[in-house]
């Protein structure tokens, strides 16, 4: 006797579709991220002073942010719709050739964020208690 189970849920679907929707913003969000890349480093050659390189390092931090969600939608879509319920399918999609190459992206867009974060953002000095 045969049992009929469907393939893959509609809540995966629908998160398949969504995900290849903000996948396609990708190209558009990494040319943001590179725009306020070069505007820190022209805040940073530029002598700018401490308020200027946080805002434009913080800018930086939202475009890789954005960039990276957008990196990760297209590499769930791209691992294929039954990956959102089988861990094995994601396994199996990261060892395709365009899977690799999304995990491959999602993970420098990880390090230059974090290296950003680390390096990138300016720290803005507290006040002292002396000078309150």
């Amino acid at each position: 006797m045969a049992f009929f189970r469907p393939s893959v849920s509609r809540e995966a679907e629908v998160r398949h579709h969504a995900d290849q929707e903000v996948g396609k913003s990708f190209p558009e969000l990494m040319e943001k991220a590179r725009e306020a890349e070069r505007a820190l480093w022209r805040a940073q050659e530029g002598r700018a002073g401490v308020m200027e390189l946080r805002a434009a390092g913080l800018a930086y931090d939202r475009a890789l942010t954005d960039a990276l969600r957008a990196a990760e939608a297209a590499q769930r879509a791209t691992f294929g719709v039954k990956a959102y319920d089988d861990r094995i399918r994601r396994r199996k999609g990261r060892a395709t050739p365009e899977g690799a190459k999304w995990t491959d992206e999602v993970d420098h867009l990880r390090t230059l964020r974090e290296e950003n974060r680390l390096t990138g953002i300016a720290r803005v000095p507290r006040p002292s208690a002396a000078a309150r």
